[in-house]
């Protein structure tokens, strides 16, 4: 029988961050840290509208680009938060989270052969939604004496005449790094000279600690060649609703649509009316949320910096990246140790690009309770390994 399979779904690697959960699913007393999933509930009000629409029968297939109160409804978020004006009619498509709209909106703009550059150490599906566009894929890898932050010369070593979008994924998952406004500017005169376009990936906008997200759509001659991503997952604890939206120009979304439309058909309808409560009021819950991660994210820079163990501060999203460099094992070893001999599990960097070889992701979207248990094994387990290096 012949091979029923495609060489190129074969060859992309699996995630590397299911095999550490799928055993801490069979150890009683393991505490994750590796899930990027908030541990708050969706708020009462929003999930009491997404009972509420099922209850008034709401069980129909929605517009495809989504339902007009809800693309309203994003559009004068965007213009309230970041300051963005979108056309609701022809400028936004809601998605299955942002997952999809990072997979659509590749597939809608690149050609085979053509380049997409990502940074790493980054979101792991970056790369294989890249490949089954028909894009070749080209790696920035970013550096720690950076903070993680895309530099305007690194970009321009990237470039050449094959490519054609730029993935950017500020605030970051697997390192905590943003950029800030002056860092977008200094990228942006690149693109522009190159006549590239992005796909800006800003999924934790509103988990950012160092004052208000910016956006490179936000940037002068950006807006037209952007596709802006975004979603409610992270920000209002909405991740089983799988809702995301894509913003940008009216050529790309158009062709983004009919790529929907034949895949997908249109997003939940129970989360969508969920997703118009969310936005209307939602601003003081998802306050309160950043509080508490900002709360936590403190206290794991104070607890790292007590036990001599380096990382630079995050400054987005819910996660740290600290550094194991010093204790001579890959990263993969130390989280697979530290899960065998304290029952912890994290996140090898290696995960997110080659790049993270020697560092941990390590979320703090997790009590204050479970942090502090945790990272009292994890202080006991570095304590040990520095006594066999002495040793």
């Amino acid at each position: 029988m012949r091979n029923p399979l495609a060489d190129q779904v074969v060859a992309l690697k699996p995630s590397g961050i299911r095999k550490f959960f799928d055993i801490v699913s069979e150890m009683e007393n393991a505490i994750s840290l590796g899930v990027g999933e908030p541990d708050f509930e969706t708020p009462w009000f929003i999930r009491d509208e997404g009972i509420y629409s099922l209850e008034r029968g709401r069980t129909f297939y929605t517009s495809n680009a989504g339902l007009k109160e809800l693309k309203i409804e994003i559009c004068n978020y965007l213009k309230r938060r970041m300051n963005l004006e979108y056309h609701y009619n022809n400028e936004v498509l809601v998605t299955v989270g942002g997952s999809e709209a990072i997979d659509i909106g590749l597939r809608a703009m690149i050609n085979p052969g053509e380049e997409v550059l990502i940074p790493q150490p980054s979101y792991v599906s970056y790369e294989p939604c890249a490949i089954l566009a028909g894009a070749k894929p080209v790696i920035i890898e970013l550096k720690h004496e950076n903070q993680f932050r895309l530099t305007a010369q690194e970009l321009e070593d990237a470039i050449t005449e094959k490519t054609k979008v730029l993935i950017l994924p500020f605030p970051n998952n697997p390192t905590g790094a943003i950029m800030e406004r002056k860092d977008l500017e200094a990228i942006a005169e690149v693109i522009k000279k190159h006549d590239i376009f992005v796909i800006s990936d800003e999924i934790y906008s509103e988990l950012s600690y160092n004052g208000n997200h910016v956006s490179i759509a936000n940037i002068e001659g950006m807006k037209e060649r952007t596709v802006l991503i975004n979603g409610f997952s992270k920000a209002y604890a909405m991740t089983g609703w799988r809702l995301g939206y894509a913003c940008g120009p009216k050529a790309i979304i158009e062709q983004m649509i009919k790529i929907h439309q034949f895949a997908i058909m249109c997003a939940p309808t129970t989360s969508q009316y969920a997703a118009v409560e969310a936005l209307k009021n939602g601003d003081e819950e998802v306050a309160k949320m950043r509080d508490a991660y900002n709360q936590r994210r403190r206290y794991l820079i104070h607890a790292f910096q007590e036990m001599g163990l380096e990382c630079f501060e995050p400054f987005g999203a819910f996660y740290i990246f600290p550094c194991i460099k010093e204790f001579g094992m890959t990263s993969d070893e130390f989280a697979t140790r530290f899960l065998e001999e304290e029952e912890v599990a994290v996140v090898p960097g290696t995960a997110f690009g080659d790049c993270g070889e020697g560092f941990l992701r390590i979320s703090y979207a997790y009590s204050l309770e479970n942090l502090k248990i945790a990272i009292g094994r994890l202080e006991r387990f570095i304590t040990k390994l520095r006594e066999e290096q002495k040793g």
